[in-house]
């Protein structure tokens, strides 16, 4: 289980938005090894007084959150983030714009299809 939420400016999410979530679900696909269909993105588009970010970045500053059960190796989760560095900046983002955060909870932290997330009979492996 992997849920994503984006934040970024309003004027430069909007465009991108379709493209960056299947840039970020192919990078979750090939690297925490989920299932294609278990896509989880919200985007947050911000409005310029409501999203304030340092000189150093551009309007392109985008903050990408991942939250997932705990199980993955280190190897694993750095192999995520070189992807996403990698293919968002296909999308014209520099590396100076792009901001990756990755929160692991036990999978009992978790509710899902009306059970805890442990309980739950999952069609991928966590343990990588």
């Amino acid at each position: 289980m992997a849920q994503v939420k984006v934040y970024g400016l309003h004027s430069f999410l909007t465009p991108v938005q379709a493209q960056l979530s299947d840039i970020i679900h192919s990078c979750i696909v090939d690297s925490l090894q989920l299932p294609p269909d278990k896509r989880f993105h919200r985007f947050f588009r911000m409005q310029p007084e409501d999203f304030i970010y340092p000189s150093d970045r551009t309007e392109k500053y985008t903050i990408i959150e991942i939250s997932m059960f705990e199980g993955r190796s280190v190897e694993v989760k750095k192999e995520l983030i070189r992807l996403l560095f990698d293919r968002i900046g296909t999308l014209g983002i520099g590396s100076n714009d792009i901001e990756i955060t990755i929160f692991e909870t036990q999978k009992s932290s978790w509710g899902i299809r009306g059970l805890p997330g442990d309980e739950l009979q999952l069609n991928y492996k966590v343990n990588l």
